[in-house]
């Protein structure tokens, strides 16, 4: 197991160097960049730049050298830890994003939670009581949960806290609590808001997982050993959560590999809905204006939960099912 891991950690270096050049070059792919964006924005208000402001900022922002050297420059300086700097907001890219990226950590492993409890103990259910009206009532509630966008799900939750409860559910924290340091009452207020959020979020994974598990769990029960645990007098609950649950539970496991980035990418709209201050807002700001830099770092940060997910889901499946083995 140990050289596996190794293994994986030495393949990461050259995936992240291919995933980095790929995301520099996706963010280059549409004409123009964030000078001709700019000058848009300018006209469109009714001033229009000079060329001399134009060649100057052009000249600033190093838009004057060719991409691969703006690439090698920007990959450098991701080695040192460092992320470019954003055009727009004229800052460095990592002051931007790393308190950003700590509240997208944090709503993105509660919605993972979230949709693994309700997709674990609704899809036993499903199973068990195959054909029941719970069946019938979770199978309604998951093709539900497929369809609705999670964008719409959190304006009616939105709503219906605000016009029943009073409640505005908007943004991760009070008003109080937004600029103040962190304490615990400040942590406290981050658990009254973080629900909502998750259950946003985490609804369509969870309706998905209900159905995965549903039917894995389904062809388990329906195999010889768990007939033979029953024949031998094996208490039902008992039988059913160590054997046939944790063969199913494998699917589980291995879709972590994407089931991160796609919540932190899938939680954009969410993000700008509920007012999060989470990377979405930004990632999707930094894409309209074209802020190369800050736009590929999101990239490449995306990539890297996705390969890091699939290493632990890796190692999971490994500890989880006895007849996986990691070979040469």
């Amino acid at each position: 197991m140990s050289s596996f891991i190794f293994r994986r950690f030495l393949l990461m270096i050259p995936t992240l160097f291919m995933i980095s050049l790929i995301s520099f070059i996706v963010i280059e792919l549409p004409p123009g960049d964030y000078i001709t964006s700019y000058i848009a924005n300018r006209m469109a208000q009714g001033d229009s730049p000079r060329q001399d402001e134009i060649d100057a900022l052009t000249k600033q922002y190093g838009l004057d050298q060719p991409v691969q050297i703006r690439y090698l420059k920007w990959l450098a300086n991701v080695v040192q830890g460092k992320f470019g700097f954003s055009f727009e907001w004229q800052l460095p890219v990592s002051d931007l994003i790393w308190d950003r990226l700590g509240f997208t950590v944090i709503v993105a492993l509660s919605a993972l939670l979230f949709s693994w409890f309700v997709g674990l103990v609704v899809g036993i259910l499903s199973a068990v009581y195959q054909y029941s009206v719970w069946d019938y009532l979770f199978t309604a509630l998951s093709f539900i949960g497929l369809g609705t966008p999670n964008f719409l799900l959190a304006l009616i939750l939105m709503w219906m806290a605000f016009a029943y409860f009073g409640v505005n559910i908007s943004g991760l924290f009070s008003r109080e609590f937004v600029d103040a340091p962190w304490s615990i009452a400040k942590f406290v207020d981050l658990l009254k808001h973080l629900w909502a959020p998750a259950i946003i979020v985490g609804t369509a994974g969870s309706a998905g997982l209900v159905r995965t598990m549903r039917a894995n769990l389904l062809d388990e029960l329906s195999k010889p050993y768990v007939e033979t645990g029953r024949a031998k007098g094996l208490n039902e609950l008992r039988l059913v959560l160590k054997y046939p649950t944790r063969v199913a539970l494998n699917p589980f496991v291995s879709t972590m590999g994407w089931a991160l980035p796609q919540l932190v990418s899938g939680s954009i709209i969410v993000s700008v809905v509920l007012s999060l201050p989470t990377t979405g807002p930004l990632l999707l700001r930094s894409l309209l204006t074209q802020d190369m830099y800050l736009a590929a770092s999101f990239l490449l940060m995306l990539s890297t939960l996705t390969i890091i997910g699939t290493l632990i889901s890796d190692i999971l499946l490994a500890l989880l099912d006895p007849r996986i083995r990691m070979g040469g």
